[in-house]
């Protein structure tokens, strides 16, 4: 077997191995959501792709996926580049992949946002007063520069635990950071992310995060996401509400290389 042949067995066999997951989990969520009473499309399945390479990102594109969650802004910024190489979108000037939405789900630094404002459709990690300036400072400079034309959906990441080192806004502080992103033009208040605390019983955290929820929706009406769920208690989350659940080793397997 030729090295090009031996690639393209081994690109068969992970385009295999993710087509069954995702069939799986695809089927997890439309058994979850019969069971809580939801319709299937009221729930979206988010793959979670941080750690695994651009070629992985391609071929769940193949299978039809166009939205990817990523937690690195250099590893993302490098992904949001090579895509429409891989899935052969450049050949006639094709500028990106405008059908795919790139969520940034893991926490963000300040001196990050302006990178991460230029490709990100979505950041579900917002948690504090200052991120929120910074996200819309680098949002309304894409905006000027012709580098997006929508402003950036954000998700408040509201603490559960009271636990800083794991990120979320305590959630006294919840209707001050929602009033001041829903008052920027270029950041679009679309509705909360959560992580249930280590250790804690998932039903018990999601129910709060659902009443939390139903807070911020009586005075933003428009926040209708609720971004919760990962592959261990995603059953869990749609019960509680959840409308976009996050998936990484259910649907990738185990992590290629370590986070550090």
């Amino acid at each position: 077997m030729s090295g090009s042949e031996a690639i393209a067995a081994q690109v068969d066999a992970r385009t295999a191995e993710l087509a069954t997951n995702l069939s799986a989990l695809l089927q997890r969520v439309d058994t979850a959501c019969l069971a809580a009473g939801r319709k299937p499309d009221s729930v979206r399945l988010l793959p979670v792709t941080k750690f695994f390479p651009a070629g992985d990102v391609a071929i769940l594109y193949r299978l039809g996926r166009r939205e990817f969650g990523e937690s690195r802004e250099q590893e993302a910024t490098a992904k949001v580049a090579e895509l429409p190489t891989l899935v052969g979108r450049d050949a006639e000037g094709d500028e990106g992949l405008p059908d795919v939405q790139w969520h940034m789900i893991g926490r963000l630094q300040r001196n990050k946002a302006r990178v991460v404002a230029r490709w990100a459709h979505t950041v579900h990690s917002v948690d504090s007063e200052r991120l929120a300036t910074a996200l819309a400072t680098g949002a309304q400079t894409a905006l000027d520069a012709g580098e997006r034309t929508d402003p950036v959906r954000v998700l408040l990441q509201v603490s559960l635990d009271d636990d800083p080192s794991r990120g979320g806004v305590a959630p006294a502080e919840l209707a001050r950071l929602a009033e001041q992103v829903a008052g920027s033009k270029a950041l679009r208040l679309s509705g909360l992310m959560a992580i249930p605390p280590l250790g804690a019983e998932s039903d018990a955290a999601f129910a709060r995060l659902a009443t939390l929820h139903t807070m911020l929706l009586a005075e933003h009406p428009g926040a209708t996401e609720l971004s919760a769920g990962m592959s261990g208690d995603l059953e869990s989350a749609i019960e509680h509400g959840s409308t976009c659940v996050r998936v990484g080793t259910a649907l990738m397997g185990a992590r290629p290389i370590t986070s550090a």
